[in-house]
């Protein structure tokens, strides 16, 4: 055995520790159908490619090597594949800015040497993330590393692209889409959440075509006014019946637009008359198609005014909205504006307001998808964790929206979709097949399999960044080959993941799992908070309140960051996190190191010959041994059902009461005097041994640094397996027994600390109990309770108490606990201490009680500050019954 450093360095084991464990290939997992070994895999959510650890990241992957390391311990072939997503939209602005320092574009490159560049990007800093999760202990089975855009994983993402378009389940309209100005590509209504905004109702007037007057209509986008094709009434609205079907004269533009007449629309909003822009808001997209009006896009795809917006083209959106105000306000047709809340869509990457936009997309029908998907969750097939987060997947999912899957970006899977241009100009002559022209294939075909044309080109659009990582948990897995690590490791076991992306994620591979593979693509899903600053506060850079999780690790150790923010964590709650909130785990590492360092150099190994299960057998284990052994098994009870239900905190919790304060504070003290007898040596050693592969799963570097110290057999602890429940051990008489035990020395050392009696000067104890029981465990217990309550004498007996002079005593159950005090402490001068305290007390007593009996404090104050100053006054007057209980023992 070696010998242990005086105090703890994580610097020094961490990295020495993580090396030996991939050299050793202690996170390898393969088929193993020999043992009939049960598999438990997970797929890591894999980080973009961009992504640098960031406390999120660190409590998620936390969770997932916790799960990893216990079920491996428990005896699973587990496996955690790594991966990094290829991020299309957050890469590719990344490199495009790259290049921006040369004073180029994308567009200046090129789009094969613009791809040559994010692929160079890629090789150069994309892996730094994953080096991060080292750091953190992630035992994933790095030989699996996957990366979405690899070979093998592009193959999957066209198979299931192919798959899906021959089954109908594929196909492409124009429809309005969510465009981002900023990215200039079109996104999923997830990708584009709303955020409420203080806008303006402006109100514009339209004149009528013939006759005076007008028809006022009111808007929270005046620049889409330039693309508008009619005004929509209610036909039960009275002011307007007379108008239906006549011809309004748009403003500015000074085209004709008919007023029609629609049950949709609220008669409550603005005038009751809306204006009618079927190429720039979804609900006027589908009253266009209704009434077969004209659809007219008046933006370009940066965000700007094209030709068909006149005199205001080429002016940026909101510029042109200003510009269009002023000019309608020139010509008296602009009513009035008034304040209106208003909610938008934003771009989820550079937070850009999106523009409901016309656009010739690619869409997947995810109603025939979403079916078993939901009946999966309904049927409790697959689980939530916490089950609130069910109710939210399932309503998402009941009213599903079609995908858009095309992005008119370049860096991503481009659309395995090519166009013959011959056939496509006969098309255009004729619309009964909308798919001539089409050409879906894994490769570029040479020829038109319609016409034999060689004039052939690819679609310019790439897919979703989604639709690749919807298949990772079986394209991870080398999807479509159907390979043994598929047939075995598929469906995985559990997905730990964050609410964001429930629907982004969660939702669509449970979809793609059933589609592809014909089942569930995993069993349990774990939802854990978002990690918030410690006022609540979302993390993130422009708030300046990250807490770097490399520093936290670099100052405290990576066990010390991961057991403090598991142990803070309850199941689907935020967490809310300080730097300080980190000295819990460090304190706790130290702890650990100390108590073992104890162990360590009072265990005589070499001495110890005594056979820790013949004494269990022969029951002549002492009731120290014996309550701690039990309250061990109780621990591992705990640990393991807390884990089996994502209950990672209380797990958490529960090691760390057990070490600290059963075994720690009460255990070794109790043993002290008799360290070296042979049981106490054994049980002292098997405690601290099989805890540590308790600990190993949350605390996996000082638990591996002190196993190699304490145990002979030199083997990485990975390999030692996980404690089994020895119900055998669970010993309800010695707990009760410790457990009295430990209030009698708790109520005598509490005493002494009333009375400020040093803890070096030993002093006599009486306890008067008529309950033979009591006496009995008291007496029993007499050894202990002299040794820890600093006794030269305890006298029990079984006679009522009746108080004498001079002594203190305290009540405990059904007996008296007194302390002689003659010769102890100066009577005189504690009189004094305590008679001075009472009397100051009784003031702030006072003063408390004309400060709630006053109703200007009362009425005013918050509820929390009143209710918290009568929790004060409850204090005070229990601290003045105690002090006056101790000064009247005093005479």
């Amino acid at each position: 055995m070696e010998e242990f450093a005086k105090q703890y360095s994580p610097r020094d084991t961490e990295d020495k520790w993580y090396k030996y464990w991939e050299e050793q290939n202690l996170f390898c997992a393969g088929v193993d159908t020999a043992t009939a070994k049960e598999p438990f895999t997970i797929v890591i959510p894999p980080p973009n490619v961009t992504g640098i650890l960031h406390m999120g990241h660190a409590l998620n992957n936390t969770i997932q090597d916790i799960l990893i390391r216990y079920h491996r311990a428990c005896g699973c072939e587990a496996l955690w594949i790594p991966g990094t997503d290829h991020a299309g939209i957050a890469t590719q602005n990344v490199v495009e800015k790259s290049i921006a320092k040369e004073n180029l574009t994308r567009q200046q490159l090129g789009r094969d040497e613009f791809i040559k560049r994010v692929w160079a990007w890629r090789e150069k800093y994309g892996s730094t993330i994953i080096l991060q999760l080292k750091k953190l202990g992630s035992s994933c089975d790095w030989r699996r590393l996957r990366f979405t855009m690899d070979e093998a994983y592009s193959k999957s993402v066209t198979t299931a692209f192919i798959s899906l378009y021959d089954k109908g389940l594929i196909y492409q309209g124009n429809y309005i889409i969510n465009w981002c100005p900023r990215c200039q590509t079109a996104l999923s209504d997830e990708e584009a959440a709303h955020q409420d905004l203080q806008g303006s109702l402006y109100y514009l007037k339209y004149p009528l075509e013939e006759g005076p007057g007008y028809v006022a209509v009111a808007t929270t986008r005046p620049e889409t006014m330039l693309g508008d094709t009619a005004v929509a009434v209610n036909p039960k609205d009275k002011r307007y019946k007379k108008l239906i079907g006549k011809n309004l004269i748009l403003p500015l533009v000074n085209r004709k637009i008919k007023i029609i007449a629609d049950a949709s629309i609220d008669m409550e909003f603005g005038t009751g008359a809306v204006k009618v822009t079927p190429a720039h808001d979804p609900n006027d997209y589908l009253l266009g198609k209704k009434h077969a009006l004209e659809f007219i896009n008046v933006l370009t795809p940066d965000g700007k005014i094209n030709k068909a917006g006149g005199s205001f083209c080429g002016l940026d959106r909101f510029k042109a909205r200003e510009a269009i105000l002023d000019e309608l306000k020139s010509k008296d047709l602009l009513e009035k504006i008034q304040p209106h809340s208003l909610s938008a869509g934003h771009c989820y990457r550079c937070h850009t307001i999106v523009e409901p936009y016309l656009s010739k997309q690619w869409f997947v029908r995810t109603k025939p998808l979403s079916q078993p998907a939901i009946k999966a969750v309904k049927s409790g097939k697959i689980k939530f964790h916490p089950e609130r987060w069910a109710k939210v997947y399932l309503n998402w999912m009941e009213n599903i929206q079609d995908w858009c899957i095309s992005r008119q970006i370049w860096w991503g899977h481009r659309l395995p979709v090519y166009y013959c241009k011959s056939c496509l100009s006969q098309a255009e002559e004729s619309t009964v097949n909308n798919k001539k022209g089409i050409i879906v294939s894994q490769i570029r075909p040479e020829n038109c399999p319609e016409c034999g044309s060689g004039d052939i080109y690819q679609d310019e659009d790439v897919l979703d960044t989604w639709f690749s990582s919807w298949l990772w948990p079986f394209a991870a897995l080398s999807w479509p080959l159907k390979e043994k690590d598929l047939a075995y490791f598929y469906p995985t076991s559990a997905l730990v993941t964050a609410p964001e992306i429930i629907f982004f994620w969660v939702a669509r591979m449970i979809m793609a799992g059933f589609e592809f593979m014909g089942q569930e693509p995993f069993k349990d899903v774990y939802i854990h908070g978002t990690v918030r600053d410690i006022e609540g506060k979302k993390m993130s850079k422009s708030l300046g309140n990250i807490i770097d999780p490399l520093e936290i690790i670099s100052e405290y150790g990576a066990d010390a960051l991961r057991f403090s923010l598991i142990s803070i964590t309850a199941q689907g709650q935020d967490v809310f996190l300080s730097k300080e909130r980190f000295e819990q785990g460090r304190n706790f590492a130290n702890k650990i190191w100390n108590a073992s360092r104890f162990i360590l150099m009072n265990y005589g190994r070499d001495k110890v010959k005594v056979d820790l299960s013949e004494l269990i057998k022969s029951q002549k284990l002492n009731t120290a041994n014996r309550w701690i052994l039990s309250r061990f098994n109780h621990c591992l009870k705990q640990t393991e059902g807390n884990l089996n239900k994502f209950k990672f905190n209380e797990a958490a919790n529960a090691l760390y009461s057990f070490f600290w304060h059963e075994f720690c504070d009460w255990y070794l003290e109790l043993i002290k005097p008799q360290i070296k007898e042979k049981q106490n040596q054994e049980v002292m050693y098997y405690i601290l041994e099989h805890y540590l592969l308790l600990l190993h799963p949350f605390m996996p570097f000082i638990s591996e640094e002190i196993w190699q110290k304490i145990s002979p057999r030199q083997e990485s602890i990975m390999r030692q397996g996980w404690p089994q429940l020895r119900k055998d051990l669970i010993d309800s008489r010695a707990e009760k027994q410790m457990q009295l035990g430990c209030e009698i020395i708790a109520a005598l050392r509490n005493m002494r600390s009333e009375l400020e009696i040093p803890a070096q000067n030993l002093i006599q104890a009486k306890i008067f109990s008529p309950d033979k029981h009591f006496n009995q465990t008291a007496g029993d217990f007499s050894g202990y309770i002299k040794n820890l309550a600093k006794l030269s004498d305890l006298e029990i007996t079984a006679e009522n108490y009746r108080p004498g002079k001079n002594e203190y005593a305290a009540v405990l159950k059904d007996a008296h606990l007194v302390i002689p005090l003659e010769g102890v402490v100066d009577i005189r001068q504690q009189l004094r201490k305590f008679e001075a305290s009472i009397n100051k007390l009784k003031n702030e007593i006072k003063n408390k009680e004309l400060m709630l009996e006053n109703k200007n404090f009362t009425s005013r104050a918050p509820k929390e500050i009143v209710a918290a100053e009568k929790a004060k006054l409850v204090d005070l007057s229990g601290q003045l019954k105690k002090n006056e209980a101790i000064k009247n023992a005093l005479r």
